[in-house]
């Protein structure tokens, strides 16, 4: 039988085919991150599905979260399927759904207008126009790419991820606000949000510059990171519409579920409901 070690040139070949596959960057890197952990637990030994429910079980008696473990797990199962060693996968923790948003994390509408204040205040009118155009849009962070001096003419954007191309719609006045940034920074052509020496900014950039605002905007950085943004799109965009089916189209989604995770209410909206029913007399 073929040794099951786990090597960098294992690695490679796993982390080219996610890109033929067409994974974003960030997903990639993501999976090899949570590849290595358990690369490094495991040391020289072999692969074994035995050794997969041990590093599970270790991951827990470490104290991680059960949805980090099953990050975890979910990266181990795609390279053992992609390497042909389907026998060594293991089975995710059983978690509980949620019912309600965890508040602590929770960016409100007002927040949100806090961080653009801030940002403006600051000088940072990428920034700002960055995080106007992620929430006023619902794109991913790692599509705002596709804006480009050539889509605000069109005022759409179309997003190709894995092979599944869908359309964005621009707001005008999004558009015309960064028309008219591109003017003044004399961008004729691509890409709207970049470096300064023209490179596309990373998402690392745009969460680390999403940070420096929480102080000066007085929004805890528990609340602060880009995908935030998205779901305050998503929430602002059903109340609206209340269609969810149109919202999962909106934003990319497969899975109407997971369109559902973005819909939780937090618990202090629950329990207003609940008082205003006046069943309690």
């Amino acid at each position: 039988m073929e040794s099951r070690i786990l090597t960098e040139e294992k690695l490679k070949e796993f982390a080219k085919y996610l890109k033929e596959a067409e994974y974003a960057a960030a997903t990639i890197g993501k999976y090899l991150r949570e590849i290595r952990i358990f690369q490094d637990w495991l040391g020289d030994r072999e692969v074994s599905r035995e050794a997969a429910a041990q590093f599970k079980a270790w991951l827990q008696g470490e104290g991680f979260a059960p949805v980090t473990v099953n990050a975890r797990l979910s990266a181990l199962n795609a390279f053992f399927r992609f390497a042909g060693w389907e026998e060594c996968r293991v089975k995710f923790l059983r978690i509980q759904r949620q019912l309600f948003r965890n508040q602590s994390r929770e960016l409100t509408r007002e927040e949100y207008e806090r961080l653009l204040k801030s940002a403006r205040e600051k000088g940072k009118e990428q920034l700002a126009l960055l995080m106007e155009a992620v929430c006023g849009t619902g794109i991913r962070v790692s599509e705002v790419s596709c804006i480009t001096v050539e889509t605000l003419r069109q005022g759409r954007a179309e997003v190709n991820l894995k092979g599944k191309i869908r359309v964005i719609f621009l707001p005008e006045r999004l558009c015309r606000k960064l028309r008219e940034y591109a003017d003044r920074q004399e961008i004729t052509s691509g890409e709207i949000f970049r470096t300064g020496s023209g490179k596309g900014l990373s998402r690392r950039q745009i969460w680390r510059e999403m940070k420096g605002l929480c102080e000066s905007a007085g929004v805890e950085a528990t609340k602060v990171f880009p995908h935030n943004l998205r779901h305050l799109f998503a929430t602002a965009f059903y109340q609206i519409s209340r269609d969810i089916v149109k919202l999962a189209d909106v934003l990319g989604h497969s899975s109407i579920e997971t369109t559902r995770i973005y819909l939780r209410t937090a618990g202090e909206e629950h329990t207003q409901v609940l008082e205003r029913m006046g069943l309690v007399t």
